[in-house]
């Protein structure tokens, strides 16, 4: 659907912003909170919801100037919906209501899912359905069935910690600080994956349903039979023998969903798809299938408001004043 479009994105602890025309980016900012969290270990809702209401408005402001275009030129107002933190959720959704009913624009909620399966929309190389998709953050895994722009059905997921929650709490266990995921990447390319045995969970499961709390137990066993001198020796081996069981597993549940589907390509999605070893696993994997691979930009695997806009474009527009009334939702339940 053709149009401007000003999309914002505050489901956890990303600021974000960003003006599309059509499947073309203008502006796509993101005002990262990593610091303000990085003492407490992780995520602090309240502290995530107090940020973005301080950071929202200037950075829209930015995504237009940016873009070079004025709010009377937007035709739509789009914002994550859901699922997310409630009070971050609201603050973005709250912002674009008000940005919308002052010009009786539309207001387009967006499912933070979607959001990240439709990043491949994104020019200048936007992938066309259908194909399988995996997403991966720090709230989300799962595997995705896409066969259209308007949606996905979900073919697996999580069945406790997310991938992306998986990496933070291991670093956060290896002293590696936060946010996790780079800084486990970081070390672990120092280490030797084999170092340590760790179990990629669920492979005899004949689902595509993923788990991480055993492959996080198993750490915390190595720990403290190491020791916290042994720890500090064994770093790097740590987070790379961790890093290869999860990124096993990820791989192994997208190898046997290509065996159930006749896909002709795959794409990666969320903030864990920017991981190195898990982009190289993955390209080895479509590479001896013959499926062709899409890798968006690092910049779009993690929250951005350019993927809210492109979902976006294939959802429904609620009018002045029906979204009024519209609330925000925390869990995916509610976008069922």
């Amino acid at each position: 659907m053709a149009g401007l479009i000003l999309a914002i994105e505050t489901s956890c602890d990303d600021t974000c912003a960003a003006v599309l025309d059509g499947p073309r980016i203008l502006s796509n900012l993101i005002s990262s909170q990593h610091a303000a969290h990085a003492s407490f270990g992780g995520v602090v809702p309240e502290v995530a919801a107090r940020h973005h209401l301080e950071l929202t408005a200037p950075l829209v402001e930015a995504a237009l100037a940016e873009a070079g275009v004025s709010l009377d030129e937007i035709e739509a107002v789009a914002a994550t919906a859901g699922p997310g933190l409630i009070g971050a959720l609201l603050v973005g959704i709250s912002t674009a209501k008000a940005i919308a009913a002052a010009r009786r624009l539309p207001l387009i909620p967006v499912d933070h899912l979607q959001g990240h399966v439709a990043a491949n929309f994104l020019e200048p190389e936007p992938l066309e359905p259908p194909f399988l998709c995996l997403v991966a953050s720090g709230g989300h895994t799962l595997l995705a069935a896409v066969r259209d722009q308007f949606g996905h059905e979900v073919l697996g997921q999580t069945r406790d910690d997310a991938a992306g929650e998986a990496f933070d709490k291991s670093a956060r266990l290896l002293g590696l600080g936060f946010p996790g995921g780079p800084a486990l990447e970081r070390e672990a390319a120092a280490g030797d994956p084999e170092a340590f045995e760790m179990p990629v969970a669920m492979t005899r499961d004949p689902g595509l349903d993923f788990s991480f709390s055993g492959l996080k137990t198993a750490l915390v066993y190595r720990c403290r039979d190491l020791g916290p001198e042994g720890v500090g020796e064994r770093r790097a081996d740590l987070a790379a023998s961790f890093q290869a069981a999860l990124v096993g597993q990820l791989t192994a549940k997208l190898k046997r969903a290509l065996k159930r589907g006749e896909w002709e390509a795959v794409a990666l999605g969320g903030g864990v798809a920017a991981n190195g070893p898990l982009r190289a696993a993955v390209a080895e994997l479509c590479e001896r299938q013959g499926v062709r691979l899409k890798l968006v930009p690092s910049a779009l695997c993690t929250d951005n408001a350019a993927m809210i806009g492109s979902a976006a474009r294939f959802a429904p527009r609620m009018p002045y004043p029906d979204y009024l009334a519209y609330d925000a939702f925390a869990s995916a339940e509610r976008a069922a």
